[in-house]
């Protein structure tokens, strides 16, 4: 079914398909919108995003775009469900199409039930199943740009997708309402247009019938800006950062609203000058942060190996990315980790943790906070493109609890109680006291050098081995601070899985499908990378048979660092291995398991 493209008063036209009633109801929908970069794409998929949060769904958004700003393909996917979800589903449901390629990549995977709306303003399709209107040319005229073909598809949509009118409405006034009053006005108006065009064609209207769910009180958000909000509650004052996918949200966000709470936000000339920046203001007494991707996190690498001889406390976020070199900056992957465990030249102490979904991102974000400035050392925050930008419905973020350890340091009148004062004064836990410069009475001299207690230079083969066993004796100490993993499923089961990042999503929902089919798992969700949490890897693995280590790598990373640190359960371990640029599926896993098959 095609609405006629020519420019006077398009008028639908008749429909090969027949109404389809009763309406089909989804419980759990997929809609895949396709086409050019700058056709809009991911504006479908945010109002949509928006609507099924109204009505109480869980939503969980993804984005395939290209590294520019205009052209080459483009598409976004927007999961509503009655369950919580955090992955993107199998099979798409409603596929729109701003032109032919979209059509081209989304129909493999459209469901058998599927429908495809489709520009149909420079091309027409013969498939079953699709409805064709020439959105660019029906909003053209009346709006005078084409642009807003996007909204008038989200109109369109509605009707398919049989929208509440009111809730509908109310997605554009709240997304648009703080740009003009013009903006919104045509945003409206290419709402009506593309209901009308599509309550006149036959067959389209409440095609379907999207379920109204129970998650009520719950936000739409995303990994970026949970770690973003993180650094603010967590008494971050100082970022520093270069422009990097897909990590400048993070920037970006802080840009925004750092500066009322005080804090300074520096975008640098490049990635070696962003990294000394936050080592500067850590040396004053700031907490820092910076964030980055793989080729900016190598260039950091040398900065960052100099805050852990230095002991200097910084945070270093890693929204990891297709790699190596450039790869493609706007994909998935989790290949850095064995880059981040042993990042730098020579030893020295840090930790990885991983958060899995925006509430964790957002509290692992002042847990790094804390525990690089009560030890002193640098700590790596590790996020994956998926986690970072793909947005999810969280529950709201709890501050009831937020505290802050600032460690060991000495405020001025401390100061002036001190015989003398060490900078890497030698103690028990490894964690010398500090003052910021400036404090009067007190001189330090802090360093990359291999150094004494005082700070001066020293190659001395005793105070060397003082040194090194001071700085990486807090790799253990330290343990008690480090994020605890997390563990899901039947404590019976013989069959586990272990993984970080985003694959907690499609992992948890492959055991739920496994379970109804009478199959019993377990999750180990490792918080902490680095270093291996032996203490909680060790049971977990003796309480199995076998464990499918899920990751986006090719060579198997974690699970390489499993069997270098619980070698004796080598036998039981698997890899689930995906590195195409795409998040894991639930039915992929569950196919991947040879005991289920």
């Amino acid at each position: 079914m095609t609405m006629s493209s020519a420019k006077s008063q398009p008028v639908p036209s008749e429909s090969t398909l027949e109404p389809t009633a009763p309406a089909m109801e989804l419980a759990d929908l997929s809609v895949m919108i396709g086409g050019q970069g700058g056709d809009g794409t991911l504006t479908v998929s945010d109002l949509l995003g928006r609507y099924f949060r109204k009505q109480g769904l869980y939503v969980y958004t993804s984005r395939n775009v290209l590294s520019r700003i205009r052209g080459g393909h483009a598409d976004a996917s927007v999961r509503a469900s009655r369950e919580a979800i955090a992955a993107v589903k199998s099979q798409v449901d409603v596929l729109v199409a701003f032109d032919h390629e979209a059509i081209d990549i989304g129909k493999a995977e459209l469901a058998p039930h599927g429908f495809i709306v489709y520009d149909s303003t420079t091309f027409h399709s013969e498939l079953p199943n699709a409805a064709g209107f020439p959105f660019a040319t029906l909003v053209g005229g009346p709006l005078g740009q084409p642009i807003f073909k996007n909204t008038a598809a989200y109109g369109a949509l509605s009707v398919l997708l049989g929208f509440d009118v009111a809730a509908t409405r109310q997605v554009i006034e709240d997304r648009f309402k703080r740009r003009s009053a013009e903006a919104l006005e045509k945003n409206l108006k290419a709402l009506e247009i593309g209901r009308k065009a599509a309550l006149e064609a036959q067959g389209v209207a409440n095609r379907f019938s999207v379920v109204d769910g129970d998650a009520r009180d719950l936000i739409l958000t995303n990994g970026n800006q949970a770690v973003a909000l993180g650094f603010v509650v967590g008494g971050g004052r100082f970022f520093a950062g270069y422009p990097i996918t897909p990590a400048t949200d993070i920037m970006e966000y802080l840009q925004r609203y750092l500066p009322a709470y005080d804090g300074v936000v520096r975008q640098a000339e490049d990635e070696l000058a962003a990294v000394n920046m936050i080592l500067g203001a850590s040396y004053a007494g700031a907490r820092v942060m910076t964030a980055t991707s793989g080729p900016g996190l190598g260039l950091m690498t040398e900065g960052i190996s100099h805050a852990g001889a230095a002991e200097l406390p910084i945070v270093v976020t890693d929204c990891q990315r297709v790699g190596p070199s450039t790869g493609e900056p706007t994909r998935n992957e989790q290949s850095d980790l064995s880059h981040v465990a042993n990042l730098g030249h020579g030893e020295y102490p840090r930790f990885v943790l991983a958060p899995s979904d925006p509430a964790d991102a957002f509290r692992l974000t002042i847990d790094a906070l804390n525990i690089a400035e009560k030890w002193r050392v640098p700590v790596i925050l590790l996020l994956d493109q998926a986690l970072a930008q793909n947005t999810a419905t969280s529950v709201r973020f709890d501050l009831s609890d937020v505290r802050l350890d600032r460690g060991k340091r000495l405020t001025a009148d401390a100061a002036a109680q001190l015989a003398q004062y060490k900078v890497y004064e030698l103690t028990e836990d490894g964690v010398s006291p500090v003052a910021p410069p400036g404090t009067p009475g007190l001189w330090s001299e802090v360093t990359g050098n291999e150094h004494d207690e005082w700070g001066h230079v020293s190659v001395n083969p005793v105070n060397r081995v003082k040194m090194m066993r001071k700085r990486m004796e807090k790799m253990k100490r330290a343990r008690a601070d480090l994020p605890p993993s997390r563990f899901f499923g039947a404590e019976t089961a013989r069959i586990g899985f272990i993984g970080f990042g985003s694959t907690a999503g499609p992992t948890l929902e492959a055991m739920r499908l496994l379970e109804a089919r009478g199959i019993r798992t377990r999750y180990l969700q490792t918080r902490t990378l680095f270093p291996v949490p032996v203490d909680e890897i060790d049971p977990f693995l003796q309480q199995v048979d076998v464990t499918y280590v899920v990751e986006h790598n090719y060579t198997g990373q974690l699970a390489r660092l499993l069997r270098e640190s619980v070698p004796w359960h080598h036998a039981k371990l698997r890899s689930i291995l995906k590195y195409d640029g795409s998040p894991f599926r639930a039915p992929e896993l569950i196919s991947a398991i040879p005991e289920v098959a």
